[in-house]
């Protein structure tokens, strides 16, 4: 990341922050006032960016990764068969009861015994 990438980042992070609209000039402003020198198409790339995107969804999903592949859930096959395809059921989750385990009470012994 550049200076002038990281420059532009923290000061969209400090209008947001404000709760002042993110716009190229107040961008342009913030990075001036920090003595700090970057190419002019930076402040407008961001206020778009800005524009486009969620900044709270942006900041809580830092760590999230990139988009993952999709998976693909098949059609059932009665569309083949010139029929309407069902009205998609919603999962029901079963509850599985897992097994007690047993205690040492059960076994008869302790491990300190």
């Amino acid at each position: 990341m550049s200076i002038g990438e990281t420059a532009c980042t923290y000061a969209a992070l400090i209008l947001h922050d404000d709760g002042i609209s993110i716009t190229a000039e107040k961008i342009a402003t913030l990075v001036k006032a920090a003595n700090v020198t970057v190419e002019s198409y930076w402040p407008s790339l961001f206020a778009k960016l800005c524009e486009k995107k969620n900044i709270e969804d942006l900041i809580l999903n830092v760590g999230a990764g990139g988009g993952g592949a999709a998976v693909a859930v098949s059609a059932p096959s009665g569309v083949a068969s010139g029929g309407a395809a069902p009205a998609a059921a919603p999962a029901v989750e079963e509850k599985k009861e897992e097994p007690k385990e047993e205690s040492d009470e059960d076994m008869g012994f302790s491990l300190f015994d």
